[in-house]
Formats: structure tokens, C-alpha cells, sequence
């Protein structure tokens, strides 16, 4: 029986922390035993929010080397660059004249986007990003698209989209189906929402140790536990949200010390950061060899995106035979 096929991807920001591992990669790693995946580095999709390209390709292989440290098979599953198959701007093309601007306009996602940015003036193209997120998924033929809940508006577009082209021209696509993640987001050490490079609040896969303690002891915890002794509210607390994801076996008990008082915020965190690094420790081993085997990672990538582009060429013979342009 084929297996149904999955799209991936992350915008390529050099080396990644846990949140990626909680809200996308850890899902990654186990659909690949069950779907055929697609992982993409969305280089163009970078534009929407940096034109600076200067580190674009170093930052997509460390992306690639993270992937692969946590477990991602490039045997199973090809890696690739968008910016590689031009079949992605082709079918981008076609795509956008099949919504209007109202559309776009009304996305939640773009509308928190340019919240959370602070945009003044949207691009074009970051307007029109859920169209080419479209044609990245349509293009192989996704089924299903593991994303977080801020991006289900998203997959919807591409649904009424996917919808449209198969009443104008038949059959090509399906309509792809969001896939959520069951622990889809880890906050940031400062307790802001999510893990971001730009509010230096993550803990990186591939932080040592003694990196994972320093960031740790920053970090918020319940503003009224001031000191030892104090009864803390586990509920609210950033390190707790974290015993529950890396330390699921002892989370019930420091919850206990927490609201007694028995337990310390220090003492709390320092526990946090050795079961983190425990978590952290393959990764970092793993990592170490892609980066003493760079030409192995770039092989694999190259690999990569040969067997997209056959796929991605396969599926627009079809879009331009539909469409009477073959």
C-alpha cells in the first residue's frame, strides 16, 4: 500500500533550539515511519522577512545538520532547497491567480505575523506566502501538512486553493489536511510564548552543559516564590512546563516540593538543565560528526534535491497538461 506523502519545511535560521524540536522536528522524526516526507528548507520563504541573503546557504546547512543530528533519515525522507526546483515559483504562479488580495488579507497568521514583527508595510510576497506555502505543499502532492495551530489558517488557504485549480481544470491535487502537534509549543526562557533566536530566550540543540545551567538559572519562574520555603504555583511556572516535557518520570514530585516550599527555583532549575542535557547529549554527538563530514551533509542535500525535483517535475507536467499549456 503507497504511503501517503507529507510536507515539511522550516525557513532556514542557522542552528535550532528546543522549541523547534517540540513544535515540528520530534513529530518529524516519528510521521517518517509512516508517510513518505518531504522536508523543505524554505529559503524563499526567508525573504518575506529578511532580504539579507549574505548567510542564507551556512544557515540552511546547519538547519540540515540539526534535522539529521535529531534523527531525520535522508534514506527515507529527501531534504532540499526550495530555491533549487524551480518548479516551486512556476506553480506559485498558477496558484496566485486563483485567490484574491481579500483573502490573503484576512489570515490571522499574517495578521500576528505583522503584530508580532512589528510591520508596517506588508511585501507582496509576504502577502501572497501562504500561496507559495501552497504550491510547496501541492506540488508533492501532500496529504497532510504538520504544522502548529497558528498555521492551520494556512493550510486551509491551501485547501480552497487545491479545491479551485480541480474545479477549473480537474483532477491534480489533493487537499491537504493539517497535522497538529500533540505538545505544540515551548516557551521561551523569559516566559515569553515561543522559543525565538531574536529574544535570545532558547536553549539551542546544540548548547553544552554548562550553557544549558547558565541559561536555566535565568529564567522566569512563579514571581511569588521569591525563596525557598515559599508555596509555588507549578501550574505557571516556565522550568515546570519544561520537568513536564524532559522530566515526565519525577514532574509529579517536583510539582509536590513546588507547592510545599521544600523545593527551591534553583534547585528546581539545576534538575531541568541535567535532565535537558541528558536529552541533548546524541544530539550533540551526532552533530559533531556532520560537522567533522560537512561534504557528507552537502551529498546528502544535493541527493535531496534531485528526488524532489523528479517529483516536483512529474507533478507540473501534469499541472500544464490540465491546464491545456503542455
Amino acid at each position: 500500500m503507497q504511503k501517503k506523502r507529507i510536507l515539511s519545511g522550516m525557513r532556514p535560521t542557522g542552528k535550532l533550539h528546543l522549541g523547534h524540536y517540540v513544535g515540528a522536528l520530534e513529530n518529524w522524526v516519528k510521521l517518517q515511519e509512516d508517510y513518505e516526507s518531504y522536508h523543505l528548507i524554505a529559503d524563499y520563504h526567508a525573504l518575506t522577512t529578511n532580504l539579507n541573503t549574505d548567510s542564507i546557504y551556512d544557515d540552511s546547512i546547519d538547519m540540515l545538520i540539526d534535522w539529521l543530528a535529531v534523527g531525520l533519515d535522508p534514506n527515507k525522507s529527501p531534504m532540499f532547497r526550495q530555491s533549487q526546483i524551480k518548479e516551486h515559483t512556476e506553480l506559485h504562479l498558477i496558484l496566485s491567480m486563483l485567490i484574491t488580495v481579500n483573502r490573503l488579507e484576512r489570515s490571522p497568521t499574517l495578521k500576528d505575523q505583522v503584530r508580532d514583527l512589528h510591520i508596517d508595510r506588508v511585501i507582496y510576497g509576504h502577502l501572497g506566502y501562504p500561496v507559495l506555502q501552497t504550491a510547496d505543499i501541492l506540488l508533492y502532492k501532500g496529504a497532510f501538512v504538520p504544522v502548529g495551530e497558528d498555521q492551520v489558517p494556512n493550510v486551509e488557504i491551501s485547501r480552497e486553493i487545491a479545491r479551485k485549480f480541480n474545479n477549473q481544470y480537474g483532477n491534480v491535487f489533493p487537499e491537504p489536511e493539517p497535522l497538529l502537534t500533540k505538545f505544540a509549543r515551548l516557551s521561551g526562557l523569559d516566559g515569553n510564548a515561543k522559543m525565538s533566536k531574536s529574544l535570545n530566550n532558547t536553549i539551542l540543540l546544540s548548547d553544552d552543559s554548562e550553557t544549558v545551567k547558565s541559561k536555566l538559572k535565568k529564567a522566569v519562574t512563579d514571581p511569588q516564590k521569591i525563596r525557598k520555603g515559599d508555596p509555588g504555583r507549578p501550574e505557571i511556572c516556565l522550568v515546570y512546563s519544561y520537568h513536564t516535557k524532559f522530566n515526565p518520570g519525577e514532574s509529579e514530585s517536583i510539582a509536590a516540593g513546588c507547592r510545599s516550599g521544600e523545593l527551591g527555583c534553583l534547585d528546581c532549575k539545576m534538575k531541568c538543565a541535567e535532565k535537558i542535557s541528558k536529552f541533548l547529549e546524541p544530539i550533540i554527538e551526532k552533530r559533531k560528526y556532520y560537522e567533522n563530514n560537512i561534504d557528507e551533509v552537502k551529498n546528502i542535500l544535493s541527493d535531496g534535491e534531485k528526488r524532489g525535483k523528479q517529483t516536483a517535475e512529474a507533478t507540473m507536467n501534469e499541472v500544464r497538461n490540465k491546464m491545456k499549456l503542455g
